[in-house]
């Protein structure tokens, strides 16, 4: 049996025993948010790098996470101690909502800006900003309910300049890692812009920013791809309720395909 096939049943075993443990944590965290209500754990907006490593890499060492708030309950705060194991030789960097904007606004031309200025749903903001990031600086992006399903510096080789996820045959964008300008970011943000100003609305949040944008943009084109379940999974510690506890029906499935936008 080679290495690869070797460390693949390994990534799917402790996908497993992961999944197994988040369910645990997700039953113990009703009845201690019952007791606790009022209980959040702060995301740091940095966390430097645990364990320095000499290895040199296209992909910038930055993981990138944003939400509606730092203040998390005790599943999402499990997720990102999780990450935050898998990935010792990165930093971390959680951008808040205000943050985003103003990174946009700072760092983009006056039609970036004013397409991302029209979104009013959260999800849609994050898309945006983090296929602009990517673009813009490089590193690693995850949802706040992803999390790594092996050490992210075995996931990503040195000379690779993207690491893109699929599901179901289609790329997904709650995990994506690239170097910075890779040509595939800027096609999607100009789908992504376009769609905004062409106010294509009818697909929802999926369609207008979300991973139709991605697969449209990669369509034809040849890059690295990953299996989810070897790579990044979501939802083993979290769900809805725990992840929008303080923002009800705040998850972008319940937003109105005529208000995402101004």
């Amino acid at each position: 049996m080679n290495k690869p096939v070797k460390n693949q049943i390994l990534i799917l075993i402790l996908n497993s025993l992961m999944r197994i443990i988040g369910n645990i944590v997700k039953i113990l965290s009703y009845p201690f948010h019952a007791i606790f209500p009022k209980a959040r754990f702060t995301l740091p907006e940095f966390s430097p790098a645990k364990r320095r490593t000499e290895r040199q890499t296209q992909i910038k060492g930055t993981i990138w996470q944003t939400n509606y708030s730092n203040k998390v309950t005790l599943p999402v705060y499990c997720n990102y101690l999780i990450n935050r194991l898998f990935a010792l030789s990165y930093e971390y960097r959680y951008v808040s909502t205000e943050q985003r904007a103003e990174y946009i606004r700072t760092n983009a031309d006056e039609r970036t800006y004013n397409a991302y200025s029209k979104l009013t749903d959260g999800a849609a903001q994050a898309d945006f900003w983090r296929i602009f990031t990517l673009y813009h600086e490089g590193g690693v992006y995850m949802d706040i309910d992803a999390h790594l399903v092996w050490c992210l510096s075995d996931i990503i080789s040195p000379q690779d300049t993207e690491v893109v996820i699929t599901r179901r045959d289609k790329y997904t964008n709650f995990f994506l890692a690239s170097a910075k300008g890779n040509a595939f970011l800027k096609d999607t943000l100009d789908i992504i812009i376009d769609n905004i100003e062409q106010q294509r609305v009818e697909g929802g949040v999926f369609v207008l920013t979300g991973p139709s944008t991605l697969n449209t943009a990669l369509e034809g084109k040849k890059v690295n791809a990953r299996r989810d379940k070897l790579t990044c999974v979501q939802g083993t510690f979290t769900n809805e309720y725990f992840q929008y506890m303080d923002k009800k029906r705040g998850k972008w499935t319940h937003a109105k395909n005529e208000d995402l936008l101004k």
